[in-house]
């Protein structure tokens, strides 16, 4: 005798397969619904030469998962597309311990090392690049207190990668203005 039984939901595995099944099939579907309302509400003057979205998927230190989008265009509720003048770059950053220092690394194709502009505070890293039509702008909020005198920065084939070190003690002078400007090596 034979059984009807498939091999894949023995143990469970079938319901995740179907689950995985229905989750892609319910993307394809937004996406189709927002790629419609793109071509139907844009006309060809205000239309951007390129549309692109996407988003990251990384590990905290907590252990818990953080998403970050990215891109020049965000799905509304209704799948529609809405256009944003600055793209957002693809951005990451890390706390390198044995160096008391963050590494922020963005994504920036297209611009000259001229045309960016980086502005950090004690909890916060702000990226502007601009070059004809390509703009990018990013805040970046930071875990630790940030040393914004002693910032490196240099942009090579489209990646801008900062190095900040991180302060020791959290006492800061008062008369010390926020926020220091960066310069692009």
């Amino acid at each position: 005798m034979t059984s009807n039984i498939s091999p894949w939901k023995f143990g469970g595995f079938g319901s995740i397969f179907e689950e995985m099944d229905r989750e892609f099939a319910r993307t394809e579907e937004t996406m189709s619904r927002m790629f419609r309302s793109m071509l139907e509400n844009t006309s060809a003057q205000d239309s951007p030469s390129s549309y692109y979205y996407g988003y990251q998927i990384t590990v905290g230190p907590d252990g818990k998962p953080h998403i970050k989008e990215f891109g020049n265009v965000r799905p509304s509720v209704k799948g529609l597309v809405k256009h944003k003048e600055n793209r957002e770059a693809l951005v990451d950053y890390s706390l390198d311990k044995k160096n008391n220092q963050i590494i922020v690394t963005a994504e920036m194709p297209g611009v000259s090392k001229e045309g960016i502009k980086i502005s950090i505070t004690p909890k916060n890293v702000s990226i502007h690049a601009e070059k004809g039509e390509k703009r990018y702008h990013n805040e970046i909020p930071v875990d630790v207190e940030l040393d914004d005198t002693s910032a490196k920065a240099s942009y090579t084939n489209g990646i801008l990668e900062l190095k900040v070190k991180t302060k020791q003690s959290t006492t800061a002078a008062a008369s010390k203005p926020i926020g220091t400007e960066v310069k692009v090596d």
